[in-house]
């Protein structure tokens, strides 16, 4: 098992936990006080039918939520319900929710934690590779709001996060796909990182993204320890995302898939417009292929609009990009938008 820490200055400590077993191993100690009424579960329909006995065996009779499942859900109907959920539990301000899920429960829970009474504990249990990797670490949460993804939201960090690959076991290809969009932005942001991956025979395999995962997660700790309020170093964790976020909410793909043709889409900029290293971005671009697939196949001009919601974005009528250069270093661009448009456009007929 291994023990990241993150401490903030104006918050308390954020511990993260990766290793097989550390779901059972760290939550049992809790029980008891967590069914006094102290203790809350959410989750989502897909997570309590795979793992409702597990909830059960490990946490008793803590009250528990679960959501419909689906990205859809990200809204401030799912936000009130489950804060009225927690009211008629009787959660006090030393309550603890246990968020157990994906990015969409994860977002959810934490933000409910940081407004329920100004604020109580929270712990995040992510059961999707892209949640382990990424949305569980960091504190943000969120929720879409007036069709703009993540409009609403809040900086609330967890007290403990438990990064458990039990959970992978049960995920399809598509979500592995979606957490691997993740891994490989953090590579190409972390020249280690990255020789990692193009090294892999098999980026599925179960065993390799065990063992990859709190490398993942200590890269981005120690981004948002630095930076945890997303004033300057931290926004480099949005490389890819202007473009991938705008597909997202124009498409059916999943956020991983988003984001791994914003990559190659932002890279292609990048060799425009930077002095940039064109080989490794040859391979960051073939990386990102090799597994976004058929996803690729999309109009991403059409989308193009989304971008103009970008909260990274700081004039009209212009788009902020993160776009990779050379082996960890990246550049932000800022670009007017009938300029990316045009870019979307003639990189669209050759990028397939």
């Amino acid at each position: 098992m291994r023990t990241v820490k993150i401490n903030f200055q104006e918050t308390n400590e954020s511990e993260i936990l990766c290793g097989e077993g550390v779901f059972a191993k760290e939550l049992a100690p809790m029980r008891e006080s967590l069914e006094r009424g102290g203790g809350f579960v959410f989750t989502d329909s897909n997570v309590s039918k795979l793992y409702g006995d597990l909830l059960k065996h490990s946490l008793g009779e803590v009250p528990m939520y679960a959501m419909p499942a689906g990205e859809e859900q990200k809204n401030e109907s799912t936000l009130f319900s489950l804060l009225k959920k927690m009211a008629d539990a009787g959660l006090r301000r030393n309550s603890t929710l246990i968020a157990v899920g994906g990015g969409v429960v994860g977002d959810i829970g934490g933000l409910a934690a940081s407004l329920y009474m100004r604020g109580i504990s929270c712990i995040q249990v992510p059961t999707t590779l892209l949640a382990q990797v990424d949305a569980s670490v960091g504190g943000k949460t969120a929720i879409d709001f007036c069709g703009v993804k993540n409009l609403i939201g809040a900086f609330k960090q967890p007290a403990k996060v438990l990064a458990d690959p039990l959970f992978l076991k049960t995920l399809p290809m598509r979500e592995l796909k979606c957490g691997l969009g993740e891994i490989i932005k953090h590579g190409a942001l972390s020249a280690e990182l990255f020789e990692r991956l193009l090294a892999a025979p098999d980026l599925f395999d179960l065993n390799f993204l065990a063992e990859i995962i709190p490398e993942n997660i200590a890269f981005k700790a120690d981004i948002v320890k630095r930076d945890p309020f997303e004033k300057g170093l931290r926004k480099c964790l949005n490389l890819g995302h202007t473009t991938g976020h705008a597909v997202e909410l124009g498409s059916a793909l999943s956020h991983g898939e988003c984001v791994l043709i914003g990559m190659i889409y932002e890279a292609e900029i990048a060799r425009r417009l930077t002095a940039c290293d064109g080989a490794y971005l040859d391979k960051l671009q073939a990386l990102c292929r090799s597994v976004c697939g058929d996803a690729l196949k999309i109009n991403v001009a059409e989308a193009a609009e989304w971008a103009l919601y970008d909260k990274k974005n700081t004039k009209r009528n212009q788009v902020v990009l993160t776009v990779p250069t050379r082996p960890g270093e990246y550049v932000l661009l800022e670009l007017a938008f009938g300029d990316y448009l045009r870019a979307l456009k003639e990189i669209g007929k050759n990028v397939c």
